[in-house]
């Protein structure tokens, strides 16, 4: 490792993964937190430390991270975030976090116009950008009268907490006793001003695209366009399972006036959908972070987690366009989408397998990481386990919850004991360290060691 800052990545996802692979492979030390179902990125050969995140208040967790750079001398490192409330954690306290830490965020006025589709809706109508029909209720009664272009989906404005609502991102009403009802158990997850009523617009993953970017105060200095070809569920997809590179340049002029308009400095990924009705591109998300198939832009020659760092840090980055043609897919998704798309007759066994041709980027195997792809399923397999035996124990004790030392940390202290039964000793973080030189070995110790643990948890 070289003198350079390093770098601590808030969340094991997939996102946390690619940053610390393209980060790692250019030399930079990686450390993640996350929760203990997050571990991905925890098993990778470039994250030389694992430590847990803290499911507390906003300031409570802007103390953990303080305090986390305090206990291990982190001052200058960068914080990468993974989701849109670490992004919003980061930009919202960015003043007190910068006592240690370089954040990634653009600073909260500007992040916010990506963060509430309210405010993002309404800078597309102040830029005259196309974005669907979109009616925002008050109450029952507006959308008693309200004139909805049945199918219409219900979306929340904001994700600030994980339920039913926005961890499915939209649920389909196709018509308004529907709609009606959806919005009431809407109720019952969030509050009713953080509820908004779009129309669907036709198509599947084919008629999705995004234009990617790394800004510098609007300016974008790097860019990738792409098709979102395939997502999982493929209605409304959790994420997408294939994508790949192209030129739209009816997307990325509309893409460039927002992040010129709101100022942007940082990496986005801007989503539009084609309506084949009015053959318009229309907004639906700005992204203001690292995407899942960010890898892609990497192969097609935008590393845009380095070029952040880089940027970050004060090094140069030059402009540069990503190729087109390049291809990624998550085979452990894509081809249940794509076995779905084969039986409604909108594709073939043999345009599926041709779409699989190099140049081709695997969301997760790499033959320099492999672990990550190898314990992904048995990963999968014990999270839903300790799920199903906490879901089953708090059946059998009415009023109990789950014991969890991490979500009962204040002032961001943490319990040792916690760190070394979810993420393994500092001995284990050691070896971690030590496979960087060479010893394979240790890694895989390591990997079984946080499985172990996992095995663990389900036998308490």
């Amino acid at each position: 490792m070289t003198n350079n800052p390093g770098a601590l990545v808030i969340g094991g996802n997939y996102r946390g993964l690619s940053i610390s692979r393209s980060l790692g492979r250019n030399g930079i030390a990686v450390w993640v937190t996350t929760t203990p179902d997050q571990r991905l990125a925890s098993l990778s050969r470039y994250t030389l430390r694992s430590l847990p995140w803290i499911d507390g208040s906003s300031e409570e967790q802007v103390a953990y991270l303080l305090s986390l750079a305090e206990r291990y001398r982190l001052d200058g490192w960068v914080l990468f975030p993974t989701d849109d409330e670490s992004a919003a954690l980061i930009a919202r306290f960015q003043q007190p976090l910068s006592r240690c830490f370089r954040g990634t965020s653009p600073e909260w006025d500007v992040l916010r116009w990506a963060y509430d589709k309210r405010l993002t809706y309404r800078l597309a109508a102040m830029e005259s950008i196309d974005y669907p029909w979109t009616f925002f209720p008050r109450c029952e009664g507006d959308l008693q009268t309200a004139p909805c272009p049945f199918p219409v989906i219900l979306k929340p404005a904001i994700k600030a907490s994980a339920n039913r609502f926005t961890v499915d991102k939209a649920w389909p009403a196709e018509n308004r006793d529907l709609l009606l009802a959806r919005y009431r158990e809407a109720l019952e997850l969030v509050s009713p001003d953080l509820i908004l009523v779009q129309e669907m617009i036709p198509g599947g993953g084919d008629a999705q695209f995004s234009f990617t970017a790394l800004c510098s105060k609007g300016e974008v200095v790097a860019s990738v366009s792409a098709r979102r070809t395939r997502q999982y569920p493929i209605h409304f997809g959790h994420s997408s399972s294939f994508v790949e590179t192209l030129r739209e340049p009816e997307i990325e002029g509309p893409a460039r006036r927002l992040l010129a308009a709101m100022g942007y400095t940082g990496v986005a990924e801007i989503e539009f959908k084609y309506d084949r009705r009015d053959h318009r591109y229309k907004l639906l998300d700005i992204n203001p972070r690292i995407w899942t198939w960010s890898p892609l832009c990497g192969r097609a020659g935008v590393d845009y987690p380095y070029l952040l760092w880089r940027q970050i840090v004060g090094k140069s980055v030059s402009e540069i366009t990503g190729r087109a043609g390049v291809r990624w897919v998550r085979m452990s998704t894509d081809v249940a989408a794509a076995w779905q798309e084969i039986l409604r007759g909108r594709l073939n066994a043999r345009d599926y397998l041709r779409s699989l041709q190099s140049p081709l980027e695997f969301a997760l195997f790499a033959a320099d990481d492999p672990l990550p792809a190898l314990l992904e399923l048995p990963l999968m397999l014990v999270v839903s386990a300790r799920k199903l035996w906490a879901a089953c124990r708090d059946l059998g004790q009415p009023g109990t919850t789950e014991s969890n030392h991490a979500r009962s940390c204040t002032s961001g202290e943490i319990d040792k004991s916690f760190v070394e039964t979810e993420f393994g000793s500092d001995r284990r973080a050691a070896s971690a360290k030590s496979h960087r030189d060479g010893n394979g070995s240790d890694h895989a110790v390591r990997a079984s060691d946080i499985l172990d643990d996992q095995v663990q948890h389900i036998a308490v």
